[in-house]
C-alpha cells in the first residue's frame, strides 16, 4: 500500500539585502503629485496620467511618506482656496453668488480628481493616522477659507436674505442658484446650515412675519386675514420644497404660525362683524374651513374655536327655549332645535373634519340648553304626535325614519326621560284611540328606536297599548256575532279595552250618554263581564269618538265626525231649539274645561259652526245661549269638527303631570337605594347619592333631597340603618 504524496510548507521570506531608495524621492514625487494639484485647479487635467500619478502617490504612502504627502495637500489646496476666496470676494452685485458656485463648482471636481488620485492614502494611511478623509478634508478648508472669510460670510448671508425678502415681496429670483448655494451649505455639514443660515433665516423671518400679520390684522376682516395667513404658509412649504433642506419646514412653517395665527388667535375669533361667531351664523363653510385647518396647527387652537363655538352655542340655545314667544308653538319649537342641530352637524362635518371634540362640545351645549325649558319633553312629544297624526303623510319610508332619528337625538339630551314617556304615553292613546296615526309602522318603528335606547322596561306598556287595540278588534267581532239579531238598526257601538297599567291613568269621568247608546253600552258590559271573570270596566267616554248623521232646516244632510262630548251636546238639540250654557252642563254632566272647549268647537270655528251661540264671541260665558245654525253649509258631505286642543298643557294640568311623575320616581329612587346598600352593604350618605344619581340618570336626574327623603322612609321600614357611631353611614339589613 503507497503513501500520498508529501505535504510542504511554502515560507516567503524577507529580503536578505536592503532596498535603497533615493533619498530625494519623496520630494521628487510630491512635486509631480503637486504639479498635478495645480493643474487640476487650473482646468488643464486633461493631460495628466491619472494611472501615473496614483502610482506616485501609492508609493509615497508605502514608502512612510504619507504625513509629507497629506500635509503637501493641506497647503496646496489652501493656496487655491485663498485665490478662490480673493476672486469672490471682488464679485460685485448678482455676480456675487455667481461666482461663488462656480468657484465651488471647480472645487468640487478638483476634489474629485484628488480624492481619485490620493484614494490609497484615504483607504491606508487616514484611517491609521485618525486624520480627516480628502473629500471631507476639502470641504472643511472650503468652509475656513471662504464660506467663514470675513469678507464673504456676512455678505453671503445678507445677499440670501435680501433675495428671500425680495421673492416674498413678490419678485422673481434665481431659484436654481439659490438652491446651489444652499445645497453647497448643507453639504458642509448640519452646522454650517443652521449656523450660517437656518438660524439668522428664521429670527429674521419671525420679524418679517411679526411686522407684517400687525399690518394685515389692522386692514383686514377675520377671513382676508386667514387667507393671507394660509397663504404665506403655503408660500413657505413651497420655498422649503424649491431650495431649503426639507427639515427647515417644520421649523419655519412654525414661525408663521406663531406670528401670524397663535399671537393673535383670541382678536382673530372675537373680531366684530367677520369672527367666528359671524361665520357660525353665515354659515361660511370656506372660512370656517380655514380657521380649522390654521388652527389646529397651533397649541390650543382647537380649543379656543371650541370654546367660542360651544359659548355661542349655549347662548343662542338658551335665548331661544327661555324665549316665551318661541315656546308657544311646541311643532315650532322642536323644529327650531333641530334646524339648529342640522346647521352645526353641516358645519363639524364640512368645515372641522368630522372632529369627535367638536361633536361631543356640540351635544353638551344642546343637552345644557335643551333641560333648561322644563316643557321640552312634553314639547318633543308634542313634536312626534303633530308628525305621526299628519306631518309624515306622503313621506318616503327613509325620510320618516330620518325624521324619527332626530327626534331620538334629542330625546338622548332630555335629562327626564320619564317625563317624556308620560307625555309620549298620553298622546300615543289619543292617536290609537282616534285611528289619527299615519303610519303603524312609524309607531313601531319609534318604540323599537325608544327600546334599544332605555331598555324594555321604557317601551313595555307602550307595547301593551298596541296589544290592546288588536284585542279590542276581536272583542267587539265576537260582541256583534253574539247579538247580532237583538242589535238590529240601533246605534253602532266600537269599544277599545284598555288594560289600566299599560295606559295613561285617567280619573274615571263619566258624562250622561243619550238613552240610546246607555242602553247598547250596558249589553257589551253584561257580554264582556261574561267573557271574562274578575275584570271590571269603567267607561272613559273622555276619550272616545262618535258619527252622527245630521239634518239641518234647509234640507241639508252632512255626517258630523265628533268626539263623544260633542255627540252628547249635539243629541240634546233632537228635542229642543236652543239651550244655555248651564242647561247644557246640567243635563249632559261634562266637566266645565271640557265642555267650553267642546262648544267651542261646535260654534266658534268657522266651517264647522253647526251650532250658534248668543251673544256671538270666541269665549264661552256661562249665559250664552246655544241653538242649531240652519244656515250650515259645507263642500264635504263629511265634516270632521274637532276638539279645540289645549295643545300644550294648562297650568294646573302641567302641575298634575309633574306631580305623576315624582311619585312614579319614588319608587324607582328606593329600588336602586336597595340595590346599591344590597351589594354594598355599608356606604356613606354622599356616595350613596352619587351612585343613584349615575343609576338613574338614563331616566331623570335624581334630586338629592328626594333621595334623603326616600333613605328615611327606607330607614323607617327597616330596610337601612344608620351607623351608631358615624350617622352619615348606613347599614343595609337582609
Amino acid at each position: 500500500m503507497s503513501s500520498g504524496p508529501k505535504k510542504r510548507n511554502f515560507q516567503i521570506e524577507a529580503f536578505k539585502h536592503k532596498v535603497v531608495v533615493d533619498p530625494k524621492y519623496a520630494d521628487k514625487t510630491w512635486r509631480i503629485l503637486e504639479h498635478a494639484i495645480h493643474e487640476i485647479y487650473n482646468h488643464n487635467a486633461s493631460g495628466l496620467s491619472f494611472e501615473e500619478l496614483y502610482r506616485n502617490a501609492y508609493n509615497m504612502v508605502l514608502h512612510k511618506f504619507g504625513e509629507k504627502l497629506y500635509s503637501g495637500l493641506v497647503s496646496t489646496m489652501t493656496f487655491h482656496l485663498h485665490t478662490m476666496s480673493k476672486s469672490i470676494e471682488a464679485a460685485h452685485g448678482a455676480s456675487f453668488l455667481e461666482e461663488l458656485n462656480m468657484k465651488w463648482n471647480d472645487h468640487t471636481k478638483a476634489l474629485q480628481m484628488i480624492r481619485d488620485i490620493l484614494m490609497y492614502m484615504d483607504r491606508t494611511f487616514i484611517p491609521s493616522t485618525h486624520k480627516t478623509a480628502v473629500h471631507e478634508l476639502g470641504l472643511n478648508l472650503w468652509r475656513d477659507y471662504v464660506i467663514h472669510s470675513s469678507k464673504i460670510q456676512p455678505r453671503l448671508l445678507n445677499t440670501l436674505l435680501d433675495l428671500i425678502l425680495r421673492e416674498r415681496t413678490g419678485e422673481v429670483i434665481n431659484r436654481g442658484l439659490m438652491r446651489n448655494i444652499i445645497k453647497m451649505l448643507m453639504d458642509l455639514g448640519p452646522s454650517v446650515y443652521q449656523e450660517d443660515f437656518e438660524k439668522p433665516f428664521l429670527e429674521v423671518s419671525a420679524e418679517f412675519y411679526r411686522a407684517e400679520s400687525l399690518e394685515f390684522i389692522e386692514c383686514s376682516d377675520c377671513g382676508d386675514y386667514l387667507k393671507k395667513a394660509e397663504r404665506r404658509l403655503n408660500e413657505e412649504i413651497e420655498r422649503v420644497s424649491h431650495y431649503l433642506d426639507a427639515k427647515t419646514e417644520v421649523k419655519i412653517t412654525n414661525v408663521v404660525e406663531k406670528e401670524m395665527i397663535a399671537n393673535h388667535m383670541p382678536r382673530l375669533v372675537h373680531m366684530e362683524n367677520s369672527g367666528l361667531v359671524k361665520m357660525l351664523l353665515d354659515d361660511k363653510f370656506e372660512d370656517l374651513g380655514r380657521i380649522y385647518n390654521l388652527f389646529r396647527r397651533v397649541a390650543d387652537g382647537l380649543s379656543t374655536i371650541r370654546d367660542v363655538m360651544t359659548s355661542h352655542i349655549r347662548d343662542t340655545g338658551k335665548q331661544l327655549v327661555t324665549d316665551p314667544e318661541k315656546s308657544k308653538n311646541p311643532v315650532e319649537f322642536v323644529d327650531t332645535l333641530l334646524d339648529k342641530r342640522d346647521k352645526y352637524d353641516r358645519i363639524i362635518s364640512l368645515a372641522f373634519s368630522n372632529d369627535k371634540t367638536f361633536q361631543n362640545a356640540l351635544n353638551a351645549s344642546f343637552e345644557y340648553f335643551i333641560n333648561l325649558n322644563p316643557r321640552s319633553p312634553e314639547y318633543i312629544s308634542l313634536f312626534v304626535d303633530d308628525k305621526l297624526r299628519k306631518g309624515l303623510k306622503g313621506e318616503k319610508e327613509e325620510d320618516i325614519e330620518i325624521i324619527l332619528d332626530k327626534v331620538m337625538m334629542l330625546f338622548r339630551y332630555l335629562q327626564e326621560k320619564d317625563v317624556f314617556e308620560k307625555y309620549y304615553k298620553q298622546h300615543l292613546a289619543k292617536r290609537l284611540l282616534s285611528g289619527k296615526t299615519v303610519s303603524d309602522d312609524a309607531e313601531r318603528s319609534l318604540i323599537i328606536k325608544l327600546k334599544t335606547e332605555c331598555g324594555y322596561q321604557f317601551t313595555s306598556k307602550l307595547e301593551g297599548m298596541f296589544t290592546d287595540m288588536k284585542t279590542s278588534q276581536d272583542t267587539m267581532q265576537g260582541f256583534y256575532a253574539a247579538h247580532a239579531a237583538e242589535l238590529g238598526n240601533g246605534p253602532t257601538l266600537v269599544v277599545q279595552v284598555l288594560t289600566t297599567g299599560s295606559w295613561p291613568t285617567q280619573s274615571s269621568i263619566t258624562c250622561n250618554l243619550p238613552a240610546e247608546l246607555s242602553a247598547l253600552c250596558e249589553k257589551f258590559r253584561s257580554y264582556y263581564l261574561g267573557t271574562h271573570t274578575g275584570r271590571r270596566l269603567s267607561w272613559q267616554t273622555n276619550m272616545g269618538t262618535a258619527d252622527l248623521r245630521a239634518t239641518f232646516a234647509n234640507g241639508q244632510k252632512y255626517e258630523l265626525n265628533v268626539s263623544t262630548y260633542q255627540m252628547c251636546v249635539l243629541m240634546l238639540f233632537n228635542d229642543t231649539d236652543s239651550l244655555n250654557y248651564r242647561e247644557i252642563e246640567q243635563a249632559t254632566e261634562i266637566p266645565s274645561s271640557d265642555l267650553k272647549r267642546c262648544l267651542q268647537s261646535l260654534a266658534c270655528v268657522k266651517g264647522k259652526n253647526v251650532l250658534q251661540k248668543e251673544p256671538m264671541s270666541k269665549d264661552i260665558g256661562e249665559d250664552d245661549a246655544f241653538s242649531v245654525n240652519d244656515k250650515f253649509t259645507s263642500k264635504l258631505r263629511k265634516v270632521k269638527i274637532g276638539t279645540v286642543v289645549a295643545q300644550k298643557e294648562t297650568e294646573p294640568e302641567k302641575q298634575e303631570t309633574r306631580q305623576r311623575v315624582e311619585e312614579d320616581r319614588k319608587p324607582q329612587i328606593e329600588a336602586a337605594i336597595v340595590r346599591i346598600m344590597k351589594s354594598r352593604r355599608v356606604l356613606d350618605h354622599n356616595n350613596i347619592i352619587a351612585e343613584v344619581t349615575k343609576q338613574l340618570q338614563s331616566r331623570f336626574l335624581a334630586n338629592p333631597g328626594e333621595i334623603k327623603k326616600r333613605i328615611e322612609s327606607l330607614i323607617e321600614r327597616d330596610f337601612l340603618e344608620r351607623d351608631d357611631s358615624d350617622r352619615r353611614l348606613y347599614r343595609y339589613l337582609a
